[in-house]
């Protein structure tokens, strides 16, 4: 765009390493759960990003669950976007992905609880599935799923993360 501000868009496979590199320094803090190359591109659909000018300074995904259910994953902007509400933009293009293909509540596991507060969001307790969709979602290989149901084997990847849904 022609006034500095970024469009967010449908990411593409030449997307993919500015993607890894924008995450990279939040997975080495452990801040963002840490990705093979191989995974952004099998998942690539579930993107959106920010470009600036050529320049990917933000990205989100949408990871549909179970029928009603999708998690907000992979949420990061440049360091020189941070403050410029980039997150929210992004995080909202995603709401709206959801609703358009008829989800109806967006789970995220975050260090950041105040941002996804403000966009409605709300610490969960417990399980936000009933019992027969869980036992359906515990047949799935997705690490973010098995975080989503707060397994015993992946609480080492999500200490100190807050469980959140919101509800659209």
């Amino acid at each position: 765009m022609s006034d500095g501000q970024p469009v967010i868009r449908r990411a593409r496979t030449a997307d993919v390493r500015a993607i890894r590199a924008l995450v990279a320094p939040l997975a080495e803090r452990r801040v963002l759960v840490s990705k093979e190359a191989v995974t952004y591109f099998e998942s690539l659909q579930e993107f959106r990003v920010a470009d600036l000018d050529g320049r990917v300074v933000g990205c989100g995904a949408l990871h549909v669950m179970w029928e009603d259910l999708a998690e907000i994953r992979t949420l990061a902007v440049a360091p020189d976007q941070l403050g410029t509400g980039l997150g929210g933009r992004l995080l909202e293009a995603l709401v709206e992905d959801a609703r358009e293909i008829g989800v109806e509540r967006l789970f995220c596991l975050t260090f950041e609880t105040d941002f996804f507060v403000r966009h409605g969001f709300e610490v969960i307790e417990g399980q936000a599935v009933p019992m027969d969709v869980y036992a359906e979602l515990l047949r799935s290989y997705d690490e973010g799923v098995a975080e989503f149901l707060d397994l015993e084997r992946v609480k080492p990847n999500t200490l100190g993360n807050t469980r959140m849904l919101r509800t659209l």
